[in-house]
């Protein structure tokens, strides 16, 4: 697997080895022993979710308060625009963003450490978005920051488009006023 450093520490890119023939493709799309060593972490995954989104769908910025979450996302239909934002106030990187488009076509994987809100905008007519999660989904301790706050200033690819939101992601707190972490 190849591991691409991002301007935000802690957070990668990762690239697995794709194998293809006329018959398809096959690739290891998570080794917890290579995951591990690659990005020198002592983490387990708990808990595997899996979307569908139709385009353009936008979901987040989402993080929880408590237990918070690490995540190993990936597309397996359709392409996303996938953002992972610092929220620990004492990181010289707070408040910052990145964001990367990952597809079923280009098998990128976007690791987002606990500590981090996490969005992705649908790009394609459908996505269905998989990922791993470092600790389990605890609603009372979840939270959203605004997708459009202009603190964040995360340059959407939009195209001109008005993104389908939920009730909960409408009502987000703006980052300057959203609960965030102190360490």
């Amino acid at each position: 697997m190849k591991v691409q450093s991002t301007s935000l520490p802690d957070v990668y890119l990762l690239e697995p080895k794709v194998f293809q023939d006329q018959r398809g493709f096959f690739f290891e799309s998570f080794n917890h022993k290579n995951f591990c060593a690659d990005l020198n972490l002592d983490t387990a995954f708990v808990q595997d979710n899996h979307s569908r989104s139709t385009g353009p769908v936008l979901r987040g910025l989402h993080y929880q308060i408590q237990q918070p979450q690490g995540k190993l996302v990936r597309v397996v239909l359709g392409k996303i625009f996938d953002v992972a934002v610092d929220i620990r106030r004492q990181s010289p990187t707070f408040g910052q963003w990145v964001g990367y488009t990952l597809s079923a076509d280009n098998f990128r994987q976007l690791w987002v450490p606990p500590g981090f809100a996490h969005g992705f905008l649908v790009l394609s007519e459908a996505a269905e978005v998989l990922y791993k999660t470092t600790d389990y989904y605890a609603p009372e301790h979840e939270r959203s920051i605004l997708w459009n706050d202009p603190d964040l200033a995360i340059d959407w690819p939009l195209g001109g488009k008005t993104p389908i939101l939920s009730g909960k992601d409408q009502a987000a707190s703006p980052f300057k006023a959203a609960e965030v972490y102190d360490t």
